[in-house]
């Protein structure tokens, strides 16, 4: 575990890798693509941002991840009061298409096709299900980060996935109306639910967004900062195939900042949840 730990505090920090950001618009899709300075057949990763929230608002996660050697790319769409989660999934699989048959930067930084993954914050990650599911060459891993109820509901598509996932969820996210993290858990067979201690399911969002207007919580650092090690060794062994990193996809072990679930902590119905938050 000592060695897991001193892992985990380096993942919180910026890899080794010079960072670039490039326009996803050159290919027809509105968004971002942050990728290493250099290297050829990388892991890469598509990812779906939250309701009512722009993919800028997620910079310092997407360079975390290019620091350490991803290729993250991030469709720009579905923006609106009413986005449709299926619309968001397509452009997931739009960008990583494009992430992986485009040469990028100035023709040194490739992605391999077999280390693909989908991730998604929120609204988004319940679109990277959704996703994943669509595909026909199915990614290789996919991670919903506080994933939240959409319509139709992503529980659907998680029953049929047999791809390896990760489902970040915050402490009491079970008595919530917009969480559904474990949910997903429970239909997704491959997928580990890890609770982050002390974490806040809109912290992950950076900066001041127009959802914190509606009274959804601004950015949190210690989420912010507990999500990138989490998700970076994640992917890493995942994607990447680096062993050194396996623990952090292993379901038995408990992880740096995460707790375990209470054992009363069965997802609960949306009655339910409406009479909790009414208590005082």
């Amino acid at each position: 575990m000592a060695r897991t730990r001193k892992l985990f505090a380096a993942l919180t920090r910026r890899g080794p890798h010079r960072v670039l950001c490039g326009d996803l618009a050159f290919a027809g899709l509105p968004g971002v693509v942050y990728t290493p300075e250099s290297g050829l057949n990388l892991p890469g990763i598509a990812f779906g941002h939250d309701w009512l929230t722009g993919v800028h608002r997620y910079s310092d996660l997407l360079e975390h991840l290019a620091s350490w050697g991803i290729v993250a790319a991030a469709p720009d769409t579905e923006r609106g009061l009413a986005p449709s989660v299926l619309n968001l999934a397509f452009d997931l699989g739009t960008a990583l298409d494009i992430a992986a048959g485009v040469r990028l930067g100035p023709g040194e930084i490739s992605v391999h096709p077999t280390k693909l993954g989908l991730v998604g914050h929120g609204f988004g990650g319940a679109a990277a299900v959704f996703a994943a599911a669509g595909m026909p060459d199915k990614p290789k891993a996919v991670a919903a980060i506080f994933p939240t109820v959409t319509k139709p509901p992503a529980e659907q598509p998680a029953a049929t996935l047999k791809v390896p996932g990760v489902v970040f969820s915050a402490p009491g996210d079970e008595k919530t109306l917009q969480s559904n993290a474990i949910q997903l858990s429970q239909v997704w067979g491959s997928a580990t639910l890890r609770v982050i201690s002390k974490a806040k399911a809109r912290g992950l969002v950076e900066g001041r967004s127009l959802a914190t207007a509606f009274g959804l919580g601004g950015p949190h650092r210690k989420t912010q900062k507990a999500v990138r090690a989490l998700l970076t060794g994640y992917l890493l062994h995942e994607l990447g195939g680096d062993k050194k990193y396996r623990e952090f996809a292993d379901p038995d072990v408990q992880l740096p900042k995460t707790q375990a679930l209470p054992v009363d902590a069965a997802p609960v119905s949306p009655e339910e949840k409406i009479v909790a938050l009414l208590k005082p």
